[in-house]
């Protein structure tokens, strides 16, 4: 069966009650799908306009009367604030595979007034409630999804045509009070994470919900050779210089292990300043391998900016006191040492495998911003490599 791309639309509501985790992990775990790309949006009137009257389609299976009521809902929630002018914040997520309409679909689930179970994300998330004379009192879907191949297509192209005017790296959708100082950090759900089809991603996602900050850029990356060396280059001399301490205790235990002799203090600390240069680039080596399928040692110097092997997302968080607040979250970068109810110490294996990355300063996230580049539109490029121009 031929590859499909998929589309999830996660409401501005559901995003401001921090549900993106959750959605995500369902949506993982149970298509067994994989994530393409995910893309920022804050619509303009123009977008919201043109997905709405997309929604009332002949080719839509769905009856009618829902088909109105989408329509109704985006003109309302997906639009500007007409008090404020300030764009409301959209998630779109691409997921890639065969059957993939479908499977995401019934994951999602329909619009109806008598689901109370909790079987798919509308039902968990969602509500359609009406009075007693059947009237409508309360509508959110949740999430959006196409019924079929057809009008995934349609839709994905009108998402696609202004992904690069109202989507990426979003300003000015979040209002603050009078002396607040937002910050933005930089997150990255570790490879770790994408091993095979499983609910991690959107579980990590969940943990960092609860620092109450905002999403405002997402991005399914695949960071090349190139850029895991700048990335992580600050750590290379930290690795070569200062751990040689360490590198002495493990080599001088090595070597009363094997050859059974004692060897003393003064001997120990030589072998951490011969050793430890070495260490520092063979740590440094595993490191890019992990984060990007290979080593700077295995890699052909023409390969070194193409994307690597090994996937992750992406996500830049605002908000008061942003950098401190997802730091508490994540836990100290050895997982052992990580406090309950962190998600190293939750998610993490080793100092290296430990799920998530975040900036340690607002300073390092503005450097480590400028190397990720999550408003980068791989998006449009997803889309277009399966459906062609979205003109």
């Amino acid at each position: 069966m031929a590859q499909e791309l998929a589309y999830v639309i996660i409401t501005p509501y559901s995003l401001y009650k921090s549900r993106t985790g959750g959605i995500l992990a369902r949506l993982i775990s149970r298509t067994g799908l994989e994530l393409a790309a995910a893309r920022m949006f804050a619509p303009s009137q123009e977008l919201a306009q043109s997905y709405a009257d997309a929604v009332v389609s002949a080719h839509d299976p769905q009856d009618r009367a829902i088909q109105e009521l989408i329509r109704t809902y985006i003109l309302k929630n997906f639009v500007p604030d007409p008090k404020t002018n300030r764009r409301r914040r959209v998630m779109v997520l691409l997921f890639r595979g065969e059957d993939a309409v479908r499977k995401v679909r019934s994951v999602v689930g329909n619009i109806a007034p008598d689901r109370r179970t909790g079987e798919t994300i509308r039902d968990t998330y969602g509500d359609l409630i009406l009075d007693e004379d059947g009237g409508l009192r309360y509508f959110e879907p949740a999430v959006m999804a196409a019924p079929s191949l057809e009008e995934a297509i349609v839709k994905l192209k009108i998402w696609t045509r202004f992904s690069d005017s109202d989507g990426g790296l979003l300003e000015n959708t979040i209002a603050y009070q009078p002396g607040d100082k937002p910050e933005r950090t930089l997150v990255l759900i570790k490879p770790d994470n994408f091993r095979f089809p499983t609910g991690r991603p959107g579980n990590v996602i969940d943990f960092f919900s609860r620092t109450g900050l905002f999403i405002v850029a997402i991005k399914v990356h695949r960071m090349s050779v190139a850029q895991a060396m700048e990335f992580y280059g600050p750590v290379k001399e930290t690795l070569k210089n200062k751990l040689v301490d360490m590198v002495g205790s493990r080599a001088r235990a090595a070597i009363e292990k094997e050859f059974g002799f004692g060897v003393p203090p003064a001997e120990q600390q030589k072998l951490g300043e011969v050793l430890c240069p070495l260490f520092g680039e063979f740590q440094f080596d595993n490191i890019v391998r992990f984060m990007s399928g290979r080593a700077p040692s295995e890699c052909p110097r023409e390969l070194l900016n193409k994307p690597g092997s090994e996937k992750c997302i992406a996500l830049v968080y605002e908000g008061c006191n942003a950098v401190s607040k997802i730091r508490e979250v994540l836990g100290p970068t050895d997982p052992s040492k990580a406090p309950p109810g962190s998600i190293r110490r939750e998610f993490g294996q080793s100092v290296m495998v430990n799920a998530a990355h975040a900036s340690d300063s607002p300073e390092n996230a503005q450097r480590e911003i400028g190397i990720i580049q999550p408003g980068e539109n791989n998006f449009r490029r997803v889309v277009e490599e399966l459906y062609g121009p979205a003109v």
